[in-house]
């Protein structure tokens, strides 16, 4: 099976020295057996599994932590993946992906729950990021304001905190093929030709995997998204 990492392998799949294929086979062969290790009960393949896809979770925590400036101002990518690595890790205790595409299904979902607690922290009138000294800012008008007044289009009320959660909840209930494409298309940020690639499929049953997720997700959450 192919993991995320892996789309970008040529039609041919030629074998030659430095092909992208190979990387990728040798990397899907690692993870897998990383997998196999972790269902007969070593605990100690985590470390290599994150290990083995640190390079697509960073990818994952940059294009989260985007969408929180609040949180950017005080936790940058490599803050927002050590601490989403950190609850993958102890996931993994419990929960047993089959193959590399869950884990990072699982770890986008870890990843954005971090930011999530992160963005609660900094949220509100008696958060650090509210009374912290460098909040106060010089406006042009000659008065003083605070960043956190002055990113008004930043929503992280408990309310919408709530929303991201029953958000995250509706996800995880989708039946596996349809959650298989939302975490490829909205955690991962793949395009749907790529989605179609690793999950052995056509672009047409992604479009219409991609539609009837989107729609359970909005169903269950009535119809009210949540906000970054």
């Amino acid at each position: 099976m192919s993991i995320p990492a892996a789309t970008h392998m040529t039609a041919n799949n030629s074998n030659s020295p430095g092909d992208p294929a190979d990387a990728a086979a040798e990397l899907n062969a690692a993870v897998e057996d990383c997998l196999a290790r972790l269902a007969a009960g070593d605990l100690n393949a985590r470390s290599r599994l994150i290990e083995l896809c640190n390079d697509r979770l960073r990818r994952i925590a940059r294009r989260l932590i985007a969408g929180f400036p609040r949180v950017r101002r005080w936790n940058d990518t490599d803050d927002l993946l050590q601490a989403g690595g950190m609850r993958l890790f102890r996931a993994l205790e419990a929960v047993r992906p089959t193959s590399p595409r869950e884990v990072m299904g699982l770890a986008a979902t870890q990843m954005h729950r971090e930011l999530l607690d992160l963005a609660r922290r900094y949220a509100g009138p008696t958060s650090h990021a509210a009374n912290c000294n460098t909040n106060v800012f010089l406006d042009p008008d000659g008065g003083y304001r605070h960043h956190v007044e002055h990113h008004a289009e930043e929503t992280t009320g408990d309310d919408s905190l709530e929303r991201w959660n029953a958000f995250h909840d509706a996800v995880s209930a989708l039946p596996a093929d349809l959650r298989e494409v939302f975490n490829l298309v909205w955690y991962a940020g793949a395009d749907q030709a790529t989605v179609a690639r690793i999950a052995g499929c056509s672009v047409s049953t992604v479009k219409n995997r991609w539609r009837r997720a989107r729609e359970r997700v909005h169903a269950a959450l009535d119809g009210r998204s949540p906000k970054a």
